[in-house]
């Protein structure tokens, strides 16, 4: 029996949890096509020794976008990503990125695809940290849960105190309406125009200084609603900045790179399905054809 006929199948124990039915499938087409060795860890360090003990079988791992993130940094960080080919068959809530790789929907035709498809080399994105980005990152971090747009979170709070308070609270709740209405019966106060202009979006603008390749796309002089990096292909990022003007959009910067820089204040961002930050600068270097996955042919 060939190599590409051995399986080690690395069920992510978010998958095992969300939805049992699925990677039951996926196993049963998998173990109908090839010699199938499942592991199942119960964390990060055993999900990381599951791949060290691999030895020739192919990887398969079962699980969502996280799965596979996790899956493809441990190989880079023990540089043994370039020899190895991945395979994923997606299961979970987050699925955008296999599916944005070419990785069929459902746990029957990923799993088929494991068996009959073909290695496709793809870019990487790795930082200066080693961190790596299979698909994009965006800064704001777009989807980030929060971090961003939560100064305004306390609007509307007398009303949701009221909803629930009790009867021992009427009290201090007609305290504090009185206190409003006092205050709102003040004269209104000149208010300073805001340092930065709010976006189409909602979200404030941020400063920073964008390079690709060494030029100057965006100063830290000119506020930008967000900047987008994608892993392209042929060793080349697609560069994508979005400046905002003085009470008005201009034009998206659009550039490829090979490495692209950003720094400026502290800044949060988006690496696929991941926040990190807050940093200061950070760097992107494109690795072309840098890892292998297997893709319906």
């Amino acid at each position: 029996m060939s190599a590409r006929d051995q399986l080690l199948v690395v069920i992510d124990p978010v998958a095992r949890r969300t939805d049992g039915e699925s990677v039951r499938i996926a196993k049963d087409v998998l173990s109908a096509g090839a010699a199938v060795r499942v592991c199942l860890p119960e964390g990060p360090e055993d999900f990381t020794k599951a791949l060290a003990r691999r030895g020739a079988r192919r990887l398969v791992v079962i699980g969502d976008d996280r799965a596979l993130l996790r899956a493809v940094g441990v190989l880079h960080r023990e540089r043994e990503l370039a020899g190895c080919v991945l395979s994923v068959v997606p299961v979970g809530a987050a699925q955008t990125l296999a599916r944005g790789l070419g990785v069929p929907a459902g746990a029957v035709a990923a799993a088929r695809a494991v068996l009959e498809g073909a290695e496709r080399r793809l870019d990487l994105l790795v930082d200066d940290s080693d961190g790596v980005v299979l698909g994009d990152l965006r800064i704001p971090p777009v989807g980030g849960g929060g971090s961003f747009g939560a100064v305004g979170s306390s609007v509307g709070g007398p009303e949701r105190v009221a909803a629930g308070a009790s009867g021992e609270g009427h009290a201090w709740l007609r305290s504090c309406q009185s206190f409003v209405r006092t205050l709102a019966a003040l004269p209104a106060l000149p208010v300073r125009p805001a340092r930065t202009f709010a976006t189409a979006g909602g979200s404030s603008p941020v400063r920073l200084r964008v390079e690709a390749d060494g030029v100057t796309l965006v100063d830290l002089d000119q506020p930008v609603r967000g900047v987008r990096v994608t892993a392209g292909c042929e060793g080349f990022a697609q560069v994508e900045v979005r400046p905002l003007s003085v009470g008005a959009e201009v034009a998206p910067v659009r550039v490829r790179a090979r490495a692209v820089t950003v720094s400026g204040a502290d800044f949060r961002y988006r690496a696929d399905a991941v926040v990190a930050g807050p940093v200061r600068t950070r760097t992107w270097t494109v690795r072309g054809a840098a890892w292998g996955l297997v893709l319906p042919r």
